[in-house]
């Protein structure tokens, strides 16, 4: 399974203290978009300060107009309120989701939590129609309990 080959190199990325936090996330996102065939956008959201509005970081895809996103506002919006993971196999059937772009079919957003609390995510978007399986979403928390890691 690709996932098994690509932790290490997860770990490898992260421990490389030799490169900035942005740096490594976005080698991360690069890491993804390359070896899974069907992540076509990834990218990192974090919680802008105390207030209740996300802010985009690294990624690597298409550009996209959507550098800050409200609490509750489409599918980062919501797992940032809800802390929990939200698969969308097929984001035309979502009434609540931003379109970055007509290619994309599907989407999965996993949290990321310092010390308990919801500081992020990582977004995932394919133009692949429903591709993710839970093989993903396991992968997906390990690849945010890394990153957590490097943001304590």
């Amino acid at each position: 399974m690709i996932f098994e080959q690509l932790k290490p190199q997860v770990e490898a990325i992260v421990s490389n203290t030799s490169k900035t936090v942005n740096e490594r996330l976005l080698n991360i996102c690069e890491l993804l978009e390359k070896h899974v065939s069907y992540y076509n956008w990834v990218g990192f959201y974090f919680r802008n300060g105390k207030k209740e509005e996300l802010i985009l970081g690294p990624y690597v895809g298409a550009p996209t107009d959507h550098t800050v996103i409200p609490f509750g506002k489409g599918i980062c919006g919501q797992v940032a309120v809800s802390n929990q993971n939200f698969v969308v196999p097929d984001v035309t059937a979502q009434d609540n989701y931003i379109a970055c772009s007509i290619t994309v079919k599907a989407e999965i957003v996993i949290p990321i939590f310092v010390n308990g609390e919801n500081i992020g995510q990582i977004d995932i978007d394919s133009n692949t129609p429903d591709p993710f399986t839970e093989a993903d979403e396991r992968f997906l928390e390990f690849v945010c309990a890394q990153v957590a890691s490097i943001l304590e």
